[in-house]
């Protein structure tokens, strides 16, 4: 029998590019066109639903996929979950008008917001551990799920205005966080 003392450990290298700057385009772009929206700059159309389901949607998936395959838990877990809020957004909006059920009540409304807030306040408190453009990214995200459950409750237009116009801060906060880091990649310095 032979010394096992003769085995190599072998170090594989993760040369897979950084999946954070789609999730976050995809997560950016799309809420700032939705926010567009709840602050009364054009109706909600196809436009936004397609983002929705492409951008907003798929795209985070595939980025919280590849967070996954990188190990970062975090990523995995913001990604495909946004991802999939979107997919579900979508849905509740073009469901009824297939025939497929009713329209989401005021109440049910409420709780569906208010549930992604919370969700988000918790990935808000993980950011502490993380950057500043993270932290800045989901505490917006978290007051935006609030102000839009809050406008939904009260059906005050007014918040629901102010939750569009910082709906759009929280979403081109993403995108500048995404483009920052493709930049920062491509030069090699911050």
């Amino acid at each position: 029998m032979e010394n096992d003392t003769n085995y190599k450990t072998v170090v594989l290298k993760d040369t897979t590019a950084n999946p954070a700057p789609l999730g976050l385009m995809g997560f950016g772009m799309t809420t700032v066109l939705l926010n567009l929206h709840n602050a009364g700059l054009f109706k909600l159309g196809t436009m936004i639903l397609a983002m929705g389901i492409c951008y907003g949607g798929l795209a985070q998936i595939f980025a919280g996929i590849f967070e996954w395959k990188k190990n970062n838990t975090f990523g995995a877990t913001a990604f495909t979950s946004y991802g999939l809020f979107w997919l579900s957004l979508v849905f509740l909006l073009i469901m009824p008008k297939l025939g497929l059920g009713d329209a989401p009540d005021t109440n049910a409304m409420v709780a569906y917001l208010l549930a992604w807030g919370i969700f988000t306040f918790v990935m808000f408190i993980g950011t502490f551990k993380l950057n500043g453009y993270l932290q800045f990214i989901f505490g917006s995200l978290a007051l935006l799920f609030f102000l839009l459950a809050i406008g939904d409750y009260t059906g005050n237009a007014v918040i629901k205005k102010i939750a569009g116009y910082e709906g759009i801060v929280c979403g081109a906060s993403a995108v500048y966080t995404a483009l920052y880091q493709v930049l920062k990649e491509l030069y090699a310095k911050t």
